[in-house]
């Protein structure tokens, strides 16, 4: 990842950690709800990855890699309404409801009404939605659920720290390359590989028109700027409703359940009751920061191989790639 002694901080395709990219298209004909996903593997037990607010489907490509060295399994990685390359009607619609159905939907629109065993894994937002989506059981197969880094209690306190976080951060950049070095330096992700190339899901390029002119006082008329996909600080409305009661939905799912944390701290009351009863698994991972997945995608491929080869959803790989 370095070039000439410095850190490369250009992009890297999606091609390098996934099989395929799709747009699925959702819905009745005159509605042109469309995903993008991204899939990887072509046996065992089907991952479901959801993404976290303001990420993409291409915050799991490291991870991707690292699961399937380790166990038989698909990867269908999504990138959720108003995020990456999916293009919505209702873009601003953020309500559990809708996200989870989102889930439910693209799920069989690749592989009909009877799809493989599936394992629904979320980070953050996407932890939530996987919470719902299995308590649901919007997904008849689903086998087993893993929620990475979400709990009620600690994402309820955090809240009102996200705006101040959004507010904090660059509003444009000149290019992809200064994107990828800002989150890394920033702490945003603390993994150049997985900067690179899920970066891309984050930012895109807009032309610099006349009135964007005045605003990007750096740049002039007719060159591109990069800004971000989403403005998630207009999704706020819906952050109360994404956490709140998802502890005990957790709780109360009858499956096979992971719980993945970047610290100790970050349990909340109900959580520890349930952990100290046994009624789910949960591992803290090393020191990292809340994109966890990305920060340290070989750990939580480690815990999320052993959670499947636990419960036997799958099986390890025999021949172990380099």
């Amino acid at each position: 990842f370095f070039v000439s002694g410095k850190p490369d901080y250009s992009p890297v395709s999606w091609r390098e950690y996934f099989d395929q990219m799709e747009d699925v298209n959702v819905g009745p004909a005159d509605s042109r709800d469309v995903f993008r996903i991204y899939k990887a593997g072509s046996d065992g037990p089907l991952l479901v990855l959801l993404h976290g607010g303001g990420h993409s489907a291409l915050s799991w490509a490291v991870f991707t890699t690292a699961i399937a060295s380790r166990v038989n399994c698909r990867v269908l990685a999504m990138d959720l309404r108003g995020h990456g390359g999916t293009l919505v009607r209702q873009s601003d619609d953020f309500s559990t409801q809708t996200m989870s159905s989102d889930v439910a939907n693209v799920i069989r629109s690749c592989y009909g009404e009877t799809p493989p065993p599936l394992i629904l894994i979320g980070h953050g937002v996407g932890g939530a939605i996987a919470v719902h989506t299995a308590s649901n059981m919007l997904l008849p197969t689903t086998v087993g659920l893993v929620a990475i880094d979400v709990v009620e209690g600690s994402a309820m306190e955090a809240l009102h720290i996200i705006q101040n976080f959004l507010k904090g951060r660059p509003k444009s950049f000149k290019s992809m390359d200064h994107a990828i070095e800002w989150s890394v330096k920033s702490g945003q992700i603390r993994n150049l590989e997985s900067a690179r190339v899920s970066m891309v899901g984050q930012i895109k390029s807009y032309v610099n028109d006349k009135e964007n002119a005045a605003s990007e006082v750096s740049l002039n008329e007719g060159q591109s700027v990069y800004k971000w996909r989403i403005d998630l600080s207009k999704s706020e409305k819906y952050w109360d409703g994404w956490f709140r009661g998802t502890s005990n939905l957790f709780l109360a799912c009858n499956l096979p359940k992971l719980l993945l944390l970047s610290g100790i701290n970050r349990l909340d009351r109900d959580l520890t009751i349930g952990q100290m009863q046994g009624k789910f698994m949960m591992q803290v991972l090393p020191p990292c920061g809340h994109a966890v997945q990305e920060d340290r995608p070989d750990k939580v491929a480690e815990a999320v191989a052993a959670f499947l080869l636990r419960h036997k959803f799958s099986e390890a790989r025999r021949e172990t790639r380099r």
